[in-house]
């Protein structure tokens, strides 16, 4: 990761690492952020905005601390000089310090890497892990849920659910944030069941749709 770590900050969208994101740049300023990046080591940021963003987008509004590093892995610039690009998740950080020099955000960061499990955090993992493929597979999480395949391990997948099923951003913020994949896999299965629960009681709606 480079000393300095462009910084795309969006109000609905948390990154999480092995996961994929597609991006549609049109901002001069984050042009400017992908041109650069696509010249050095092809690495951002993703950050989540706090509420009252709106207030001053176009300047440099609050974000949570912790983020999402990713590796541009595809990136197609259009005639007018938009971008389509997509973002593999690499590795959660904090922001120590942003640097305010160029016309996009930059900070120096420094890497969260997940707590290793013991023996009886993985056991609990592949609990979770049946919960959330038991939810899934009978459509309770919500119509058109992704469905994903056995092959994937065990961190890969509860990321990929974090990210790709219909949550508020601050709740897959909370996700990220988790210490380690067993705090992670616990708190999804938690935010799914109280939904599902939310949805069928009568006059109660929750965040699935």
């Amino acid at each position: 990761m480079s000393d300095l770590l462009p910084l795309f900050p969006l109000p609905n969208v948390v990154l999480f690492p092995n996961v994929f994101l597609p991006l549609h740049i049109f901002e001069p300023r984050y042009r400017e952020m992908v041109a650069d990046a696509l010249a050095s080591d092809r690495m951002i940021g993703m950050v989540l905005l706090r509420p009252g963003w709106e207030r001053d987008y176009e300047g440099r509004p609050p974000v949570y601390p912790v983020g999402c590093s990713g590796v541009l892995t595809h990136s197609e610039q259009l005639s007018d000089g938009r971008y389509n690009l997509v973002l593999r998740g690499i590795e959660r950080f904090r922001i120590v310090e942003e640097d305010q020099a160029r016309s996009y955000r930059r900070a120096i960061v420094e890497p969260l890497r997940d707590a290793v499990l013991s023996d009886a955090d993985r056991r609990t993992v592949l609990n979770q892990r049946a919960k959330l493929e038991a939810m899934l597979g009978t459509g309770a999480a919500g119509a058109g849920e992704p469905r994903m395949p056995a092959s994937m391990s065990d961190e890969d997948l509860v990321n990929a659910l974090a990210q790709y099923l219909d949550l508020e951003p601050l709740e897959k913020q909370a996700l990220l944030e988790q210490p380690c994949l067993r705090t992670r896999a616990e708190s999804l299965v938690e935010l799914l069941e109280m939904n599902i629960l939310m949805a069928r009681t009568p006059g109660r709606s929750g965040v699935a749709h």
